[in-house]
């Protein structure tokens, strides 16, 4: 059985990837004006090598104009940690923030937010538990399941290379195209093999394969549980519009308080072997529709999904800052006397 989950048809004349335009672009301009951030000082040095997402957005807010010195101005507090911490010293790290500083046990760790590649598990301990459950965490995505609380949690974009001369004009050759694991769904991707309107790829395919199948594709399809998903921005920056096959909705995309996803991909619940119902949803996508959806695509990749150094007004930094600048006003519980 496959379900279309979410297809929208955007009523605007031109392409917007935006929830609400009007709302970012002035909430923005207040957020560079007002918000502030504290930056707890780490026990000692560390950084995130080997995870470059992670790393940019770490230094990007270390060297950015939301900090403060003074923690009595500010709207969020920054739990700085390495990503090898385990979960004891984690509760310890909480343990003694409470009893140094006055600003945890306000809102019992609402108005804090920390960066954790993986994103963290749920804990025994009472501090290593209000850290997963009540401060915001700032991981990649995806995250495994368990790890991300859809309310409070926030996804970094991932880096990918932009590609500048891609032409909108130009008319796919392929349907679709997946790059495959070689193991997940098999019955699905064998089926999709035997049609020449699909093209199939192992994760192994060069990188010049790679993009240039994503090129000549309309749709690029994702296996929610196989396959590299950190790509559907790459395939978003190339024109080809994602097509996510998912069992269940999938809470944890980047940006998701200001992009309109729904405009941007396609969110198909497929069972193994239904290649025919598949592509009757594909080409059951208008071209006027496909053009909305590739043009909000560029739109979002050309601005928001990019990484800057330093970084540029709107990007991905900017917008993950947006996400939680939205998120400041925690509630604060009041203290018994």
């Amino acid at each position: 059985l496959i379900l279309l989950l979410f297809i929208s048809v955007s009523a605007a004349a031109s392409p917007s990837p935006y929830l609400s335009a009007a709302t970012l672009f002035r909430n923005h301009e207040r957020m560079l004006k007002t918000f502030k951030i504290f930056i707890y000082a780490p026990s000692k040095p560390f950084d995130f090598t080997g995870d470059p997402a992670s790393s940019l957005f770490y230094e990007s807010l270390r060297r950015s104009r939301f900090l403060t010195e003074n923690p009595a101005e500010a709207d969020l507090f920054f739990v700085p940690f390495s990503p090898l911490t385990s979960t004891r010293s984690l509760a310890r790290l909480v343990r003694e923030i409470r009893n140094d500083f006055p600003f945890w046990n306000r809102t019992l760790g609402a108005d804090h937010f920390y960066l954790s590649p993986e994103g963290i598990d749920f804990s025994s301990d009472r501090n290593a538990l209000e850290l997963k459950k009540n401060a915001i965490q700032v991981s990649n995505f995806p995250v495994a399941s368990g790890n991300f609380i859809p309310h409070k949690d926030i996804t970094l974009p991932p880096i990918f290379v932009a590609q500048q001369d891609v032409n909108l004009t130009e008319p796919p050759l392929f349907l679709a195209y997946l790059e495959w694991d070689g193991k997940t769904d098999t019955d699905l991707v064998n089926e999709l093999n035997r049609d020449p309107a699909f093209v199939v790829d192992v994760i192994s395919s060069p990188p010049s394969i790679y993009l240039r199948n994503v090129r000549k594709s309309k749709f690029c399809l994702f296996l929610r549980h196989g396959g590299d998903l950190t790509r559907i921005v790459a395939a978003i920056s190339s024109g080809c519009v994602p097509t996510l096959i998912v069992d269940r909705p999938i809470q944890d995309l980047p940006l998701m308080d200001i992009l309109k996803w729904s405009d941007l991909a396609l969110f198909v619940a497929a069972a193994a072997g239904d290649s025919v119902r598949l592509k009757r949803i594909l080409t059951g996508v208008g071209e006027e529709k496909f053009s909305k959806m590739r043009g909000s695509c560029a739109a979002a990749a050309g601005r928001h999904l990019s990484w800057n150094v330093p970084s540029q007004p709107l990007d991905a930094f900017e917008m993950v800052m947006y996400e939680l600048w939205l998120r400041r006003h925690a509630v604060r519980y009041s203290r018994r006397e």
